[in-house]
């Protein structure tokens, strides 16, 4: 088949749309329709169904899609390893987490990166779904669980656990909890139990709801969570590492956090030259290990 109509027709499968496609190709809209039309001649199939609103693929243009989309991605890792120079680390850089971890633990810690490399291009996808980094949804991730994909390089980076925070004029107004059965006077500001998370956070969650709670927020990520211990709303149920970068919350009920989890990073093994990876992932290695240092200093503080 040829190389340049499978091209056009990917990228009218994944716009629906001749003119859209044919904006981002350069191409006029009676070009890219002749194209179709070729490869639809050289395939003897019909390969879109044609309506009013846009293009559907038929059953056999989803196949040929589903091709096409492995080939994009091949090239994409093909030229992200030729980009990649010895010496410098630039162009585009797609890494997946979790909203809480990006949100407020990474991209606080992102302009030393930066700065390091300034012409670096990061797309940073925040989302609870575990995107396929070897079909390249993301070039690197770093996820609350051991990946279980094959074919992939993997690095634990460090382990956390949820605990209980709450603002001081939180506290100041409504006093601390001295036990958990205390919990039925305080509001609790935590994820959902039906929300995606850890499970460690999950199970812990569903413990603190077998008290009485007067009145709860559930938000369905961290980050939510963390606004409204901020906002001086209740108790919430947090990440351990958000009190780095906010020491003023006070931990309560000290006694009370869930079990560890895992922070692990990982990468496709085809990417393993890969200049920008390797800089990524170096940088945080850096930023955990600069992070334990400070905890342990802190405990020997206290």
């Amino acid at each position: 088949m040829d190389w340049d109509k499978l091209r056009i027709f990917h990228a009218v499968a994944d716009a629906g749309s001749l003119t859209h496609a044919g904006e981002t190709l350069h191409l006029s809209q009676s070009a890219v329709s002749r194209q179709i039309r070729a490869l639809e001649d050289s395939l003897n199939t019909t390969l879109f169904h044609r309506h009013a609103r846009g293009l559907i693929l038929t059953e056999q243009g989803e196949l040929l899609f589903d091709a096409t989309t492995a080939m994009v991605r091949r090239l994409d890792t093909a030229e992200a390893r030729i980009r990649d120079s010895e010496e410098e680390v630039f162009g585009e850089l797609r890494v997946t987490t979790t909203t809480g971890f990006g949100s407020l633990w990474l991209v606080p810690r992102l302009p030393k990166l930066y700065e390091r490399y300034p012409d670096l291009k990061i797309d940073l996808m925040l989302e609870e779904r575990v995107l396929d980094l070897p079909m390249r949804e993301a070039d690197v991730a770093i996820r609350m669980k051991e990946p279980s994909q094959a074919d992939l390089i993997r690095r634990k980076l460090m382990s956390v656990r949820m605990r209980l925070f709450a603002s001081p004029d939180y506290v100041q107004a409504n006093g601390r909890p001295e036990t958990m059965a205390d919990l039925s006077r305080f509001r609790l500001i935590c994820q959902n139990t039906s929300s995606f998370q850890v499970s460690a956070g999950a199970t812990l969650v569903q413990q603190l709801f077998t008290q009485n709670l007067p009145s709860t927020l559930t938000v369905n990520n961290y980050f939510g969570v963390l606004q409204g211990v901020l906002s001086d709303l209740g108790i919430g149920v947090l990440p351990d590492y958000v009190t780095e970068d906010f020491p003023l919350l006070e931990r309560v009920l000290p006694e009370i956090e869930s079990a560890e989890v895992p922070v692990f990073l990982a990468y496709p093994e085809e990417l393993r030259q890969s200049k920008r990876i390797a800089a990524f992932r170096d940088f945080v290695t850096e930023e955990i290990i600069a992070y334990r240092r400070k905890l342990k200093s802190q405990a020997a503080a206290e």
